[in-house]
């Protein structure tokens, strides 16, 4: 007979599918994001983030994450979109998959689903490296605990199989 789950790890465990569905959902926007990519012109992703900074750049002319963005945006080109496209599109897919997976207790998701997210804290703690931002920190701080949370999940599906 087992023991009823303390507070303790219920608590874990509704941590660990509220963000795995986090996850998901942010791999359903990545999905959208690429669709939407990859139909978009160069010309037109310009216009748009132009239209989505106007309002910050109002008021404050030197921010510099909506001036990076206008300026990234009016280099695009054709190829650059298209790879940003295909980009979050496969991404997205991996996520999606992964997340559906583990939500499923598939037990080959859990260690892809770990490994996929340390290749993504390796490459976010580079990005903080070359050009720190509170939003990298903030991201990469989450998929540590994404993935503290389904190594312990893991290790219990692991005992109970």
């Amino acid at each position: 007979m087992t023991a009823a789950p303390s507070r303790r790890d219920a608590a874990l465990e509704r941590t660990f599918r509220i963000t795995v569905i986090l996850k998901g959902l942010d791999g359903v926007l990545e999905l959208v994001g690429g669709v939407l990519l990859l139909f978009a012109s160069p010309q037109r992703v310009h216009a748009v983030v132009r239209w989505a900074t106007q309002h910050e750049l109002a008021e404050d002319p030197h921010d510099r994450f909506a001036n990076l963005l206008v300026t990234a945006s009016q280099h695009l080109t054709g190829s650059a979109t298209l790879f940003g496209a295909l980009y979050l599109l496969a991404h997205g897919i991996v996520k999606v998959v992964l997340v559906w997976a583990v939500l499923r207790e598939r037990l080959w998701a859990y260690p892809w689903m770990i490994g996929f997210l340390g290749l993504f804290i390796v490459f976010q703690c580079y990005r903080m490296v070359v050009h720190f931002t509170w939003t990298m920190l903030a991201l990469t701080v989450f998929d540590l605990l994404v993935v503290a949370l389904t190594v312990r999940e893991y290790r219990i599906r692991r005992r109970v199989s």
